[in-house]
């Protein structure tokens, strides 16, 4: 078995660097696009989940190795089984991350990656606190059962993580369309991050944006509506633990005041919902859309 680094430890020299050209360029081209509140948001985000990490990763590998006991099978340390798990563990994320924006328990975590009302590589910073209360792991063990060493799932899961760092920007419109039709681009991840009605719950795709193909959640960016980025409900604060704890604060409010028979439904039901129906849900929103446009409603 070998001994694995984290490739996330090594890819930050090049986050920062990245990060630096794009101020460049923003400050040449368009300096709405960096806000200082808000890129120290995403920094203070991004710190704040690398110190979680050193509490809360050794218990998450604990709970991998412990799953792993229960594999099917021995997957080798050999060429194919590296390609294999990069793209099972694509998959898993895709699913992940799908959940994560329709099952507000989940969203509660993933909401602060998309709180910035800005779009540039210091968003990619904005990670989670919260993810370990999440549970959010869960979605990797299937690959444990199946034979995968955890060590492996974890380094691919980094290698995942580093390549999705550089599309979180305005400065690259699209590529040639054979990339397009493969991979995770800005294109697509800029509609995954957008507030418009067209765009909400979809392009959920790490690496391959071919799950979303394959699963009916891919929508193309449209160049004549511009993108407006963050939550439905905008936060209106860069006040950090109220921008991390938001939606967990939220969710206990609900469950506390909601009748007995509702209060699982406002931790597993989609962001949104409520037992009245006073409120909107991304489908709610859609639906009004589609149906002022003269669209067929989904």
């Amino acid at each position: 078995m070998p001994e694995l680094p984290n490739p996330v430890d090594y890819a930050v020299p090049a986050f920062i660097l990245l990060i630096l050209l794009e101020m460049v360029w923003a400050r040449r081209n368009a300096p709405e696009k960096y806000e200082p509140k808000d890129t120290l948001s995403s920094l203070s985000f991004g710190l704040g989940n690398s110190v979680v990490g050193l509490f809360a990763g050794g218990a998450i590998f604990a709970s991998m190795l412990w799953v792993y006991q229960f594999r099917l099978a021995t997957i080798p340390w050999t060429w194919w089984a590296w390609i294999a798990c990069f793209v099972l563990d694509d998959l898993a994320y895709y699913w992940f991350h799908r959940t994560a924006h329709r099952v507000r328990w989940f969203w509660a975590s993933h909401v602060n990656h998309h709180s910035s009302q800005h779009y540039n590589l210091s968003t990619a910073l904005r990670q989670t606190w919260t993810g370990w209360l999440a549970l959010s792991f869960i979605f990797r063990l299937p690959l444990m059962l199946v034979g995968f060493h955890p060590l492996m799932v974890a380094f691919c899961g980094g290698l995942n993580l580093i390549y999705q760092f550089w599309f979180h920007t305005e400065a690259i419109k699209r590529f040639p369309r054979w990339f397009e039709a493969v991979m995770n681009t800005p294109s697509h991840h800029r509609v995954h991050h957008a507030t418009n009605p067209r765009y909400l719950d979809s392009n959920y795709a790490g690496v391959f944006i071919i799950w979303d193909r394959m699963f009916g959640s891919f929508v193309a960016e449209v160049d004549d509506e511009p993108i407006r980025y963050g939550i439905v409900k905008q936060l209106g604060t860069f006040n950090l633990l109220y921008s991390v704890f938001h939606e967990w604060i939220g969710i206990a409010k609900d469950v506390w005041n909601a009748p007995w028979k509702h209060k699982l439904s406002y931790m597993i039901r989609e962001p949104g919902w409520s037992h009245d129906g006073s409120r909107d849900t991304s489908d709610t929103i859609k639906a009004r859309w589609r149906e002022r446009e003269g669209l067929p409603v989904e």
